[in-house]
C-alpha cells in the first residue's frame, strides 16, 4: 500500500517499464492529436461539400463540445463524489456572456430591437480585428470571450457554492438543479433585457463560421480546428488537475469524507476548489456551444440538457476522462447521424412500414438501456484509454487465443 502511494507521489521512484510506457503515451498523444488536426484542416477546407462531410463536421464540433462538458461534469461527480445537476446553468451563463462580449457594435440595435440597442455596446472581437485584421482578431477575440466567459461561471460558481456545497447526496442535486432553473427563468426575464435581451435570441455574434484566416483570394476556414484546440487544451489541464495533489484530494473525499478529514483534508475548501473548476468548464462548453448554434436562447438550456450530459457520464464511466469522451462523440453521432434513416420511413431504396418520425428516439433509448444494463460501469468503467493499454491488450488477446489452442490440443491428447 505504502509503496503504490510513495510511486504515485514520487514519479522517480516509479519501475522503468511503467516510465517507457509513459514516455510511449505521451509520444503517441502527441502524433495522433498531430494527425487528427491535419485531418480536421483538410477536412474544413479541402474536402467536397457532400451529405458524408455536411453530417461528419457538425457532429465532430458538437461531440468535442459534449466531450469537455462531461469531462467537466465528470471532475465534479466522477472524481469528487458530488452529484451536481446545475450544468446546464453554467453553460447557459458561459454561452451568453460570450454571445454579449462578441456581438459587434453596429448589430446591437438589430439584435437588441426592443430593449435600445442593450446595455453593452462593444464587441471584443471586433476590437481586436480593428488591428490584427478579422481573421485573427476574431480568432484572439474569441478565445478571450470564452476565457470570460468561463470566470463569469466560474464566478456564479463560488457565490452558489457557499450555502449549496454544505448540503450532501440528493440535497445538493436537488439544489444546484434549481439554481440552473432560477438562472434559465431571470435570463428570460424582461427587466434584464438590456443585457440577456429577455427572451429573444442573442445572434449575429462571431461564431465558426468566422474563425478564417483569408491569404490573398483564398479563406482558409479554423472552425472545427479551433473547437477541438480549446477542447484539447481543456480536457489537457483537467488531467492534469485530477493527476496533481489536488486531484487525489478530490479522490479522497469522494472514496470516504471522514477518512479524508482525518487526513488532514479541508473538505469544503476542496469541494468548492472541484465545484468551481468545473464550472468554468461547462461555462467555456457553453460558449463553444453557442459558438456552433450561431443563436442561443435560454430557453433551451433547461434539465434535460443536464441529464443528457449526466447520461454520457454514465455511459462513458464515471471516473473515467476518455470514457466521457467516447461516450459523447458515440451519443452524438448516434443521435443525430447514425439512426436518422429510421426516421426517413425507408433503407436507401427499400421503404419500411413502421419506420417513421420518432422511431430513432425509441431504437436510441433501447440502446441505451442496453448498453447500462450489459455496462453497468460504463464502457470504459473507471479505467483510462492509452496506447500502450491497447497494445497490451492486443497482446493478452493472442496469448489467450495462443493458451486455448494448446489447452485444446492437450485435451485432445
Amino acid at each position: 500500500m505504502f509503496k503504490k502511494i510513495n510511486n504515485a507521489l514520487n514519479p522517480s521512484l516509479r519501475h522503468p517499464e511503467q516510465e517507457r510506457a509513459s514516455r510511449i503515451n505521451k509520444v503517441g498523444a502527441i502524433i495522433l492529436l498531430a494527425i487528427l488536426y491535419v485531418f480536421l484542416f483538410v477536412l474544413d477546407n479541402f474536402l467536397p461539400a457532400g451529405s458524408f462531410t455536411g453530417m461528419l463536421i457538425p457532429v465532430l464540433r458538437k461531440g468535442a463540445i459534449y466531450a469537455l462538458l462531461c469531462v467537466s461534469m465528470n471532475l465534479l461527480n466522477g472524481f469528487t463524489g458530488l452529484f451536481s445537476l446545475g450544468q446546464a446553468g453554467f453553460m447557459l451563463i458561459g454561452g451568453y456572456a460570450y454571445a454579449i462580449l462578441s456581438i459587434p457594435a453596429s448589430q446591437h440595435a438589430a439584435v437588441y430591437q426592443y430593449f435600445d440597442g442593450g446595455a453593452i455596446q462593444f464587441s471584443i472581437p471586433e476590437f481586436f480585428s480593428s488591428f490584427l485584421g478579422a481573421g485573427l482578431g476574431s480568432f484572439v477575440g474569441s478565445i478571450i470571450c470564452i476565457i470570460i466567459a468561463g470566470v463569469i461561471a466560474a464566478l456564479f460558481a463560488a457565490l452558489i457554492g457557499i450555502p449549496v456545497l454544505r448540503l450532501k447526496s440528493d440535497y445538493l442535486a436537488i439544489a444546484t438543479l434549481g439554481f440552473a432553473e432560477i438562472i434559465r427563468a431571470i435570463f428570460q426575464w424582461n427587466g434584464f433585457g438590456i443585457i440577456t435581451n429577455g427572451s429573444n435570441l442573442l445572434r449575429k455574434y462571431t461564431a465558426l463560421s468566422d474563425i478564417r484566416w483569408d491569404i490573398g483570394s483564398v479563406s482558409l476556414k479554423f472552425g472545427t480546428v479551433f473547437v477541438f484546440l480549446i477542447v484539447t487544451i481543456c480536457i489537457l489541464l483537467i488531467v492534469l488537475l485530477i493527476n496533481s495533489s489536488y486531484g487525489r484530494a478530490f479522490k479522497a473525499v469522494r472514496d470516504d469524507e471522514i477518512s479524508a478529514e482525518a487526513m488532514g483534508i479541508n473538505l469544503f475548501k476542496h469541494k468548492m476548489m472541484s465545484f468551481i473548476i468545473s464550472s468554468f468548464f461547462a461555462g467555456v462548453g457553453g460558449a463553444l456551444l453557442a459558438m456552433y448554434q450561431t443563436t442561443i436562447q435560454s430557453a433551451a438550456f433547461t434539465s434535460a440538457m443536464t441529464y443528457e450530459i449526466l447520461l454520457m457520464v454514465v455511459i462513458g464511466g464515471i471516473g473515467s476522462v476518455s470514457g466521457s469522451g467516447i461516450a459523447a462523440f458515440l451519443y452524438i453521432a448516434a443521435n443525430e447521424w447514425w439512426l436518422r434513416f429510421l426516421d426517413s420511413g425507408s433503407i436507401g431504396s427499400i421503404e419500411v412500414s413502421f419506420f417513421r418520425g420518432g422511431f430513432r428516439k425509441v431504437i436510441f433509448s433501447i440502446a441505451i438501456m442496453i448498453i447500462v444494463l450489459f455496462f453497468s460501469r460504463g464502457i470504459m468503467g473507471d479505467k483510462e484509454l492509452s496506447i500502450t493499454g491497447v497494445i497490451n491488450w492486443f497482446k493478452n488477446r493472442k496469448e489467450r487465443k495462443l493458451a486455448k489452442k494448446i489447452n485444446a490440443s492437450k485435451e485432445g491428447e
